[in-house]
Parts: structure tokens; sequence; C-alpha cells
């Protein structure tokens, strides 16, 4: 339910710790308290949003400014000269383990594909 306190509206709200990387009106972005690479960091949207199919109804300014958030993180961490990987998990079958939409920009080395 998108009332229900995630462990991302907690981090939001700074009820949890994080190691915040970045700030801003539009986006928070925090260390993976589980990373898969040298670098992992999540982004979020400022404004809740639990699902991609909730953006289809979303304020077009709203998405592109969690996108735009999304290359600010990516800028600030440094990883423009070798590239980076961002991976949105959506429901289920997409392993997406908390409900509210993120992305996970990972760097740091070489990726491989498939991913999985």
């Amino acid at each position: 339910m998108a009332n229900e306190m995630t462990l991302f509206d907690k981090i939001k709200s700074k009820e949890i710790p994080a190691k915040i990387v970045y700030e801003d009106e539009d986006v928070l972005a925090f260390h993976d308290i589980n990373p898969q690479a040298p670098v992992h960091v999540l982004v979020i949207p400022q404004r809740k949003v639990q699902r991609f199919a909730e953006f289809v109804g979303s304020d077009n300014a709203d998405v592109g400014a969690f996108i735009k958030g999304v290359a600010k993180v990516a800028q600030k961490l440094g990883l423009e000269a070798n590239g980076y990987r961002v991976v949105f998990n959506n429901g289920k079958h997409g392993q997406q383990t908390v409900d509210y939409i993120h992305a996970h920009i990972l760097g740091g080395r070489q990726m491989q594909w498939p991913p999985g």
C-alpha cells in the first residue's frame, strides 16, 4: 500500500540511518546496504511512487526530475568516464523488494551481460 511505511520512507524521514550521497528537492540517494559492485547507490524520488505504472499518471516534470536526479548522482559519484549501469526492479518478477520505486546505480567495475 502507498500509505505503508517502507524502509525507504524511514530512511527519507531519518528514522533509519543511511549513508547519504546526494539529496535535493527531487531525489534522495544513499549507499545500498548489500552492494553488488564497488559503487552501488540507490536513488529514490522524494515524492513516493511504488511502481512504474504510477508514472503514467504522473506529471512529466516529476518523472524527468527523477531521471535527471539519477544522472546527477552518477556524475557526483564520478562514474561518467568509465560508465555505469542503472537498474530498476519493478514488481515481484522484477525482484523489487521495497515498494518504493528506486534506481540502482552500479559502477566501479566492468559489468557483465546478460545481467540475470
